[in-house]
Parts: C-alpha cells; sequence; structure tokens
C-alpha cells in the first residue's frame, strides 16, 4: 500500500500510481552501464591516440609545362624554347603517419576503408629513428639530384654534349673496386679512351665483358694514376659495374632552372627530363594531352620505381589525366590495381617515354607497352 506520502501530483498530470514509479536499480544494471561507458570513453580515445602506421594518399599534381605560384616550372636559357599544348603531369603522394606526423587510430581504420590509399607499418615508409628534419632534408636532397640528372639525360636525348667531372664518393665493399680505387679520386679514362661525360662512362661499360679486367685512369691528388679492377656484374642487368659511386659535376651548355615548391624525393626525374624535352623541341609532343606519370631519372636515361605508384594513379585521374606513364619496375604493383579512365603505359627508359608521349600526342597509341602486355 502506497502511503499519501508517496503520491505527488505534477502540473498537468493526475495522481501517480505505483506503476509510475522507478524500480530501484540493481548492482549488476549499474555494474553493466559501467562498463558499456568505460568501454566507450577508452574506444573513443584509441581513435585519437597515435598509431605506429603511416598512410599514402593521392597528392597533388604538377605540369611541368606550367607554371606554380605564377613562375614557369622548367626555365630555360641558352636555348631556343617553344609553346606546348599538352600537359606533362608530375604526381605525388601525401604521406601521413611519418616522423612528427602520427596517425591516430581513426585514421588508420578510414585508410583502410579507402581504395586510394595505402596503410603500412610506419617502418616500412620511413627508416627507423628518422627525424622530421632529417626526412625532410632527405626528400629535399632527392629532389635536387633528381633535377640534375632529368636535365642530363633530356640534353643527352637531344644530342648534347653533357661534360661533366666524375668523382668517386664511395666504393662498394667486396667489389673489383675495393682497395684500389679511393673516395675522391677523379675518373679521366676507361681502357686508355677519355672520359669526357657520364653518357660515355656507361657506353663504355656496356661494352666490357662482366668479370674482365679494365684499366680506369683516375686523377688522384692532382697526380695522374692507372688502376686496374676486375668488374662486377650489374644487379639486374648482364653488364659489366665498376663498384664505385660516382658524384657527377656537369657543365650543362644548356642553362636549365627547375623551380618547384612543397614536393620533394626523386620520382619527378622522369616527367622533368620530358617537360625539358618538350621544350627545347619544335615539336609538340603532348600536342593537347593530359598525360602524367612517374619515374626516377637516372643521367644514362633509366627510369627506376618509386613508391606509392597506385595513388599516383588515383592523383592523376583526378586531375585530368587519362595516360599514365609508369615505370616497368613498378608494373607488379601496377597490374590490377588501374583506376578506371585511366589508360597506363609502361616504360623503362626516357628514349620509351618520350616515344610514349610522341604517339599519345599523335593518337597513334596502338601497340604501346602496358604493364600487362
Amino acid at each position: 500500500m502506497t502511503s499519501t506520502h508517496d503520491l505527488q501530483s505534477h502540473p498537468g498530470q493526475g495522481p501517480l500510481d505505483d506503476g509510475d514509479l522507478d524500480p530501484p536499480v540493481s548492482r549488476r544494471t549499474m555494474t553493466t552501464g559501467v562498463a558499456l561507458l568505460a568501454t566507450a570513453l577508452l574506444s573513443a580515445a584509441a581513435l585519437v591516440l597515435p598509431a605506429p602506421y603511416a598512410m599514402r594518399s593521392p597528392g597533388p599534381t604538377e605540369d611541368t609545362l606550367g607554371e606554380q605560384g605564377g613562375k614557369r616550372l622548367i626555365q630555360i636559357e641558352g636555348a631556343e624554347t617553344f609553346e606546348a599544348t599538352g600537359e606533362l603531369r608530375l604526381t605525388t603522394v601525401s604521406v601521413l603517419g611519418g616522423p612528427g606526423y602520427p596517425m591516430t587510430a581513426g585514421q588508420v581504420v578510414q585508410g583502410w576503408l579507402d581504395p586510394q590509399r595505402s596503410v603500412q607499418p610506419v617502418e616500412q615508409i620511413f627508416p627507423e629513428s628518422t627525424t622530421k628534419e632529417e626526412q625532410q632534408q632527405v626528400s629535399q636532397a632527392e629532389m635536387l639530384s633528381s633535377q640534375e640528372a632529368a636535365t642530363a639525360a633530356a640534353l643527352t636525348e637531344l644530342g648534347y654534349d653533357v661534360p661533366a667531372t666524375l668523382t668517386v664518393v664511395a666504393v662498394s665493399e667486396g667489389t673489383g673496386a675495393d682497395g684500389v680505387v679511393r673516395p675522391e679520386d677523379v675518373i679521366t679514362t676507361f681502357q686508355g679512351e677519355p672520359v669526357g661525360t657520364y653518357a660515355d662512362l656507361i657506353a663504355m661499360l656496356a661494352e666490357t665483358e662482366p668479370g674482365s679486367d679494365v684499366v680506369l685512369g683516375v686523377q688522384r691528388g692532382g697526380a695522374p694514376a692507372d688502376l686496374t679492377i676486375t668488374t662486377g656484374v650489374a644487379e639486374g642487368a648482364d653488364r659489366a659495374l665498376l663498384g664505385v659511386y660516382i658524384d657527377p659535376e656537369y657543365d650543362f651548355p644548356v642553362d636549365v632552372t627547375i623551380e618547384i615548391e612543397d614536393i620533394g624525393g626523386p620520382s619527378a626525374g622522369t616527367m622533368f627530363a620530358l617537360g625539358i624535352i618538350d621544350r627545347l623541341t619544335r615539336e609538340d609532343e603532348a600536342d593537347g594531352e593530359v598525360i602524367a606519370g612517374t619515374g626516377t631519372i637516372d643521367v644514362d636515361g633509366s627510369v627506376g620505381a618509386i613508391g606509392g605508384i597506385e595513388q599516383k594513379m588515383y592523383g592523376a585521374l583526378r586531375d585530368g589525366a587519362e595516360w599514365f606513364l609508369a615505370p616497368a619496375g613498378n608494373c607488379d604493383q601496377v597490374a590490377g590495381n588501374v583506376p578506371d579512365g585511366l589508360t597506363v603505359v609502361r616504360v623503362a627508359t626516357l628514349r620509351e617515354a618520350r616515344d610514349a608521349v610522341r604517339a599519345i600526342g599523335a593518337e597513334d597509341t596502338e601497340g604501346l607497352p602496358s604493364c600487362t602486355s
């Protein structure tokens, strides 16, 4: 029976009966509620805590034939230049989760659910113990080196002689050069023939039987010396290898300046080289087409593989490209991952990349190699 003390009148309501009173909360119900609340709070906290992952996303693209910030991306003096109607777009990847930019668990989950992004353990993308400042310095140094190599490769492709001082900076352990060649040696001759350009040295090595002895002429401390070296075999290629690392100092016959901001790394080299070639040739090679691509470039014109190619293809498509030049070394990552609306052409050298641009501009693309052909 309910006492008169328990009956209250509420505005707009009649008297309450026993059925309107909440039953007392049991200890089990209270424990369950507290546990659920704690779990929700912990889950919410976990979503904003740093996670040991890094994520690649499609980054910005830039037209190497165009401008950035009101300035031509590629500026050339000392030779006649020509306007172009097409676009040759370098592609980039935006990375979250590197040194100084930790990801949260929530961002990791979002990345896993987005096919345009790639989430990996951070150590697979960045070397351990690398600081943000160190990573930025390395990235900028790689960008400058790629610009120099692109200029040398492009001018060589166009028939220019590009003189270079070839200074040894390091010797590979266990090779025929180990203990024979020294850092700061300057290469002057190969088998008695003058070496005036990096292309000269590459061509001479291409004609050398791997494993044979060669005589390398150097300047050491201002004095000439002849060094006998047993060549090795370049990994992945049947050609002779000296076993030294060279830092070429070029004397470019044409003054090429590349000005680009907020982008680092070596992977724009191929598109830089193609942009230089297009600017220096009367032929409008792209002829109105939007062509994107990626790949490192060596001074001998070799196109090298890069990281994040899946994200770069999505960035290219987003910015209007219908064609994409992909390094042959990346074909394993390209096959099966090309976004709809984009056609990928496989390239291994600057000459192949240039031929592809010409074919696309001329709308004569039948037979262009792909990563699945």
